[in-house]
């Protein structure tokens, strides 16, 4: 065979262009110092929460299978299961989390009743309403300390306003309303409100702002009155943020220590003794570091779970219903 020979007058065929990978690769490059831009942003941010936060968790879970106390020469030995067990059996532990349960979800469920109202009333069009405000947040700038030896001044049974107000209006004014087992967990559950309320209103505020004025319109143009619009318009408006909100007071609020601990130092008779103050005398009057690890740990847990199925339970009624 011969080899193929060019027709007289035809030209050899230019041979086909390399496709250009320049700019691919200044698109990878570019990619890649974004990748380190942003990484270089994150990082100095993460090094304080796994420093402070998810480092201390994770000694705590390991303390919690030993039985470390706090001593000047501490020596301890892994015991596994064993805090646990006793934990299971110890109905003191209980009740506080059984008191914390009802001061957590009262103290949530009011303060989103209180600040609701309150956002309302600031988002009407008052006069002098920046200073309204102001004054709004000041209970959220006190510090806890502060507002608890505030309140028992107030709670005071010989010289307290409240009592002389009482007394002022035919009422009973010697109730010691800190001490006594019927009125100890209402006082303190008042307080948690009024401190937590003004983060909720101011939430709460800002999400009303957010509401086009035009839907309210078209509701009162129907024929809405003012609670009508409010479920209709304002309700599911506000409802994601509602839900962020009340999560979060619930952690907050069930987490409570230094509030309750200034003013009734769990007492009468452990009447207030919420679960984080319960768990701060295991460790540091007791000194049993290790079985405290483990009600922080339980602790943990129990609100993981109670919060996966409230958040899930809100989401599943904010999706949209599919027909078939």
């Amino acid at each position: 065979m011969t080899a193929p020979t060019l027709a007289a007058g035809a030209t050899p065929s230019a041979p086909a262009p390399r496709p250009d990978r320049r700019p691919q690769r200044r698109r990878s490059g570019l990619e890649r110092a974004r990748r380190r831009e942003a990484a270089a942003l994150v990082i100095p941010s993460l090094i304080p929460i796994l420093v402070l936060s998810v480092a201390p968790l994770l000694i705590g879970v390991a303390l919690a299978f030993t039985d470390a106390r706090l001593v000047r020469q501490p020596e301890y030995a892994f015991v596994g299961a064993d805090n646990f067990a006793r934990l299971m059996d110890n109905s003191f532990f209980w009740d506080s989390f059984r008191i914390g349960m009802v001061w957590a979800v009262s103290v949530t469920l009011l303060q989103l009743l209180a600040a609701m109202g309150l956002a309302l009333l600031l988002n009407s069009g008052l006069r002098l309403q920046g200073l309204t405000r102001v004054l709004a947040l000041i209970p959220w700038a006190m510090p806890p300390v502060v507002v608890a030896i505030m309140w028992q001044m107030i709670y005071s049974p010989n010289a307290g306003p409240l009592n002389a107000v009482l007394g002022g209006v035919g009422l009973p004014d010697n109730i010691n309303w800190l001490a006594d087992f019927s009125t100890a967990l209402p006082a303190v559950i008042v307080v948690g409100v009024w401190v937590g309320m003004p983060q909720t209103t101011v939430t709460l505020l800002a999400g009303l702002q957010q509401i086009p004025g035009e839907l309210h319109e078209a509701a009162s143009m129907d024929g809405a009155n003012a609670w009508r619009r409010f479920t209709a318009v304002t309700w599911p408006s506000l409802r994601p943020i509602v839900t962020s909100i009340t999560s979060l007071n619930f952690i907050w609020n069930f987490n409570s220590f230094s509030l309750v601990y200034v003013l009734t130092e769990g007492g009468p008779g452990g009447r207030t003794m919420l679960p984080m103050l319960f768990t701060y005398l295991e460790a540091f009057k007791n000194r049993n570091i290790g079985y405290a690890a483990a009600m922080g740990v339980v602790l943990v847990v129990v609100v993981v779970i109670l919060l996966t199925v409230y958040l899930w339970s809100q989401f599943r009624e904010d999706r949209p219903v599919k027909k078939g």
